[in-house]
């Protein structure tokens, strides 16, 4: 495995818990944008940290690719099916 970047940090406390921020040089390295789902691994001698599947999108931008062409307008736009009052 070669390293691309490498950085020295330190681990923190975070709660009860550890962590280590990754810097931005790091996550567009490793190609990590915020809301990706990833697995953390312990391995031989260290952990290894990988994407586990495509980033959660925001409602700012599910809104921003909706488009009412392709997704459709009102749920019953060709009418009355049945014997709905209005």
């Amino acid at each position: 495995m070669t390293s691309i970047v490498k950085v020295e940090q330190t681990v923190q406390e975070w709660g009860n818990a550890l962590g280590v921020r990754i810097t931005a040089p790091v996550a567009r390295a490793a190609r990590f944008v915020r809301g990706l789902p990833i697995t953390v691994e312990v391995v031989d001698g260290g952990l290894m940290v990988r994407p586990a599947g495509k980033p959660k999108l925001s409602l700012a931008q599910k809104l921003k690719a909706f488009d009412p062409l392709v997704h459709g307008g009102e749920v019953m736009a060709s009418g009355r099916i049945g014997a709905e009052k209005f």
